[in-house]
């Protein structure tokens, strides 16, 4: 299982890091700055409002299907028909749901328009990942991994030639880069919907009201989870606009876009963990292997990432959105070195929350994701009427810390896991390294590309002589058959 892991790992975070890097700095960004922070401020705030209510678009069928077909591969045969009727269903609920709130929150006619397109692709993407679930739940991560950059790739060749053409630069609008979001997940689902079908036995769209029940009532915990998760994480940016004076509101909201931008890049690396994790976990929590080997591999390798990237990120913060953004810089900087910290918390939670998840522990992440939606709620409201995107950052880190630190504990709890002496000073001794790393490069007199590149090298090369990481262990995994 640690060969399988490793292995369809470098695969995943190869096609991953070489696509959507490129479509995160090169498309999305270049988009912001075309359009200006007001503009995108709209869309970032109309994209987070969109994704809410999925817990009516997916209802938690997706998690709940990975984890099941990882188990029992024989029900992808008898279930995927019903399924695919009862989310055409659950698209209509949501869709009626989604655009009532926003009625009743005063969007404006553009809002509701922009809004009408994202749900339409919040239906796309929710159906490819279902339609991924089965493919990784089957175990065919490769595959798995080619259709998770797809949607990406045609991005890049649609919006590029618009963006990067002095002919058609002129026509790039918020609603030209939605129109092209349309394209690019409607041919990725297209692409899974007939890998999946392949293997599944696929007849006729059909509706039994009693499987339909059946599947929601087992869903349902999943379901509530996805949506206090999306609510602590996404509604930020939302009530950002809509607390704040319309202008400052839609300048606000995009500030911290620009900031989260980058969080939401990083965050790729530990999701793309948990995407391999979560069917691993189930399989081996079912013939009841030892799943701590595995989080024993896992969870070093992403605090070794995330410790660096954040300590990186703060260290050098201004010199990056400089680089990246033609305007608001500094204020940029400030949310974003407060919101980059939730990375570890992230690395934390993809790990433990995802192993809590695989062995069945719903409603324990349920209680703990209502703590945090109501936390980040509440500090929202507190501080964004006085520190506007920097009180939102702020109560967005508190949060994920919160989520992260309680899923930790209990994971610990149930599975007997012991960090042991060695381990807690060698974690000791990593934090130490790296602040001193941070802290000595800036008296090397030399550019900041150099100190930064070079510094993410020396931490990661420290974490590796310390023993956080056992280069040793990683080869035999590798090469053993």
């Amino acid at each position: 299982m640690q060969r399988k892991f490793l292995t369809n790992l470098i695969l995943l975070l190869f096609l991953n890091l070489l696509i959507k890097p490129v479509y995160i700095f090169g498309i999305d960004l270049r988009v912001q700055n075309l359009v200006g922070p007001d503009e995108y401020g709209i869309f970032f705030s109309m994209f987070n409002f969109s994704m809410l209510f999925n817990i009516f678009l997916d209802f938690g069928i997706t998690n709940y299907n990975n984890r099941n077909i990882s188990q029992y591969k024989h029900l992808l045969n008898k279930h995927f028909s019903g399924i695919v009727t009862l989310r055409v269903f659950l698209a209509i609920i949501f869709a009626v749901v989604s655009i009532s709130i926003a009625l009743i929150a005063g969007y404006g006619p553009r809002q509701m328009y922009l809004l009408g397109f994202l749900i339409f692709n919040q239906f796309l993407i929710s159906t490819i990942l279902y339609l991924r679930s089965n493919i990784s739940g089957l175990l065919l991560f490769r595959t798995d991994s080619l259709i998770s950059v797809l949607d990406r790739f045609i991005m890049i060749l649609l919006c590029g030639w618009f963006i990067y053409s002095t002919r058609y630069q002129q026509y790039v609008t918020i609603e030209l880069f939605i129109y092209c979001q349309t394209i690019a997940y409607a041919a990725a689902m297209g692409v899974a919907l007939v890998v999946v079908m392949r293997r599944a036995a696929f007849r006729r769209f059909y509706w039994n009201r009693l499987f339909a029940m059946m599947i929601i009532r087992k869903s349902f915990p999943f379901a509530m989870l996805t949506l206090l998760m999306m609510f602590y994480f996404r509604v930020d940016s939302v009530l950002l606009e809509r607390i704040l004076p319309e202008s400052v509101g839609a300048r606000q909201a995009g500030i911290y876009a620009s900031a989260f931008r980058l969080l939401d890049a990083f965050i790729m690396i530990p999701y793309l963990f948990a995407v391999l994790l979560l069917p691993l976990f189930s399989k081996m929590l079912r013939y009841k292997e030892d799943i701590n080997q595995i989080v024993r591999l896992a969870f070093p390798m992403l605090l070794v990432f995330s410790m660096t990237t954040v300590a990186l990120c703060i260290g050098f913060s201004e010199e990056i959105m400089r680089v990246l953004y033609s305007e608001h810089p500094s204020e940029s900087a400030a949310v974003f070195r407060i919101l980059i910290a939730g990375l570890i918390a992230f690395s934390v939670s993809y790990v433990f929350s995802t192993l809590l998840t695989a062995n069945g522990n719903l409603w324990t992440l349920n209680l703990i994701s209502a703590s945090a939606m109501i936390l980040n709620i509440t500090l929202n409201l507190i501080l964004i009427p006085k520190y506007q995107a920097v009180g939102s950052a702020v109560s967005s880190c508190l949060t994920l810390t919160l989520a992260a630190v309680l899923q930790l504990i209990i994971s610990a709890r149930k599975f007997s896991m012991r960090p042991g002496p060695k381990m807690t000073i060698r974690f000791l001794l990593l934090v130490t390294g790296i602040a001193l790393i941070i802290v000595l490069q800036q008296y090397v007199d030399a550019s900041w590309v150099y100190r930064f590149f070079a510094s993410g090298l020396i931490i990661v090369f420290f974490s590796f002589l310390i023993g956080f990481i056992r280069p040793a262990g990683l080869m035999q995994i590798i090469i053993k058959q």
